[in-house]
């Protein structure tokens, strides 16, 4: 608490660096329910106490400039919690539905490659049969580089599928 009240303080000549700072402030607090009597009981509560300890030395003049600073600092929080927590809320919901949306689009390409692994299998486990159909008007040479070229664009697909994954 004293570290910001000081911030304050030490930005209160600069108008500019007072904003940031009771901005700043003002997002750290979002988590509180800061309304307009809260505010003026704590307000009230901290300027009873800096008159208590500082006595005579607390004038009329700085008791006046504390209650506009801590005025302005607490209708700050307010305009903060009312303008910008329902923008965050947005924002926070649509980073969970873009992250479900990638972990689902992420999911659907696995099991879209785990199919396709499982239907080349079952289709032909002794591999036999189709090949031949598709080799009688072939040669040996060209069923074998056909097989070739199947094993190795399988291969490509699982080692994207593997920097999908480990991307994500």
């Amino acid at each position: 608490f004293m570290n910001g009240l000081n911030a304050i303080i030490s930005a209160a000549a600069n108008p500019a660096a007072l904003k940031v700072q009771v901005e700043t402030l003002g997002f750290q607090h979002l988590d509180l329910e800061v309304t307009v009597p809260r505010v003026v009981i704590f307000r009230d509560a901290i300027i009873d106490l800096f008159d208590m300890e500082m006595g005579a030395r607390f004038t009329s003049k700085a008791k006046m400039g504390f209650l506009c600073v801590l005025n302005y600092v607490g209708g700050a929080y307010i305009f903060i919690r009312r303008e910008y927590a329902v923008r965050i809320k947005i924002i926070n919901s649509s980073w969970k539905t873009a992250n479900n949306k990638v972990a689902d689009f992420m999911d659907a390409e696995a099991e879209e490659a785990a199919e396709g692994e499982g239907e080349e299998g079952s289709k032909n486990p002794a591999g036999e049969g189709e090949e031949g159909k598709e080799g009688e008007g072939k040669d040996a040479d060209a069923a074998a580089k056909d097989a070739a070229a199947k094993e190795q664009a399988n291969a490509s697909q699982e080692q994207t599928n593997k920097q999908n994954n480990n991307s994500a």
